[in-house]
């Protein structure tokens, strides 16, 4: 009896033993690879009937079916478009973790002006009608991160054969602020030159900058986002220096390192953005009742400010001739081509340099005969002393 009972026990045992070990198996599944033609995309029910893009806000497409890949992951659907049934050239249009995918009517109207665009058509071309070619991309995610590597799967292709597309992208414009960055500050952008536009002038723009062998790029945001210009996308480069300026690797560099007046003057041609750059010698000038003349002649002789031969050292003025009194004041500017003197006028403020621009008349800075204007370029500060 005691032997049958411990036959039974073991029986038991193993039994149990053998359902751990499945139970073991079943909570660690094995990815699977996914097998060709597992994701299908649903032939859209108008692929024959005209798209109007400009009356519609979604285009909504579905899977049909998706791939098993044996085990719980996150799967991610990307939908292109092309305008060749062979997909050369495709974007992605809309991504989503689901088997419905929503497109946005005016985001795939936009991709598809630029891709009609870049391919030699102009606005005067449209509307056209055109076939576009849709298909669906899958990675999976077992965690937060980047797709698992061999598990990308790609759909079929389907087409709306009849899409009614206007001319849509928004108009070009010059841009309102541009930052410059170089060796000069470690090509921080957090610490970039934020270039002056001139009175008058929104679309020239102008810093005193030092440029050295290794050069300056500038854009009209503070991030390397690939909006940033360098020496190829300047279209003419004109000014007193402008034979020192070389291509240094792609950055805006000099053949004789020092302190230039960087003037850029913005334009449109086409849907490019066109950036003219003068090139100058860095003449600072003063102003106003302190000069010798006190006539508000714009460059009069003996009025210029020394240049400094570092990257950190100070323009200085010559001294004050006379006091400066009521509305007349303290007064600098760099002379722009085509600009009177005041729409580039400048002073310190709290030892800060503050730059009139595109605002008002500036508050009146007095002066005593014998004190001179310092002013550093490269930390925008200043000082009359």
């Amino acid at each position: 009896m005691k032997k049958i009972i411990k036959s039974a026990l073991l029986v038991l045992c193993s039994v149990c033993l053998l359902t751990a070990c499945e139970d073991d198996r079943d909570s660690n599944p094995t990815l699977q690879k996914p097998t060709e033609g597992s994701l299908v995309l649903n032939t859209p029910a108008m692929t024959n009937a005209v798209c109007d893009l400009a009356n519609s806000s979604v285009l909504n497409f579905t899977l049909a079916s998706v791939p098993n890949y044996g085990a719980p992951v996150y799967t991610n659907y990307e939908m292109e478009v092309s305008l060749s049934a062979d997909m050369s050239n495709a974007e992605v249009i809309a991504t989503t973790p689901y088997t419905k995918i929503e497109v946005d009517a005016a985001t795939l109207a936009a991709t598809l002006t630029t891709m009609e665009t870049d391919k030699g058509k102009t606005e005067a071309d449209f509307p056209i009608e055109i076939p576009v070619y849709f298909r669906v991309r899958a990675n999976v995610y077992q965690n937060a991160g980047s797709a698992i590597d061999g598990y990308e799967t790609i759909s079929n292709t389907v087409a709306l054969n009849k899409v009614h597309l206007l001319y849509s992208l928004p108009p070009v414009t010059t841009p309102d602020n541009l930052y410059i960055t170089g060796n000069f500050n470690g090509w921080d952008w957090n610490s970039s030159l934020t270039m002056v536009q001139c009175y008058d002038g929104a679309n020239v723009f102008w810093h005193m900058v030092w440029i050295d062998e290794s050069g300056i790029k500038f854009n009209a945001e503070k991030a390397w986002d690939g909006g940033e210009v360098g020496y190829a996308g300047l279209h003419s480069i004109t000014g007193d220096l402008a034979d020192q300026i070389v291509d240094g690797g792609g950055n805006i560099a000099s053949s004789n390192p020092g302190w230039y007046l960087m003037i850029i003057t913005t334009s449109v041609a086409g849907r490019d953005i066109v950036y003219d750059a003068q090139f100058n010698k860095p003449t600072v000038w003063l102003m106003g009742t302190a000069t010798p003349g006190a006539s508000w002649a714009e460059l009069e002789d003996g009025c210029d400010f020394t240049v400094p031969t570092t990257k950190d050292g100070d323009f200085v003025s010559p001294a004050f001739t006379n006091d400066t009194s009521g509305d007349g004041g303290l007064r600098a500017y760099v002379k722009i081509p085509g600009f009177d003197w005041w729409k580039s006028e400048f002073m310190v403020f709290d030892k800060k340099i503050v730059y009139r621009g595109m605002g008002g008349d500036q508050d009146r800075i007095q002066g005593v005969a014998g004190q001179k204007l310092y002013l550093n370029f490269a930390t925008e500060t200043g000082d009359i002393k």
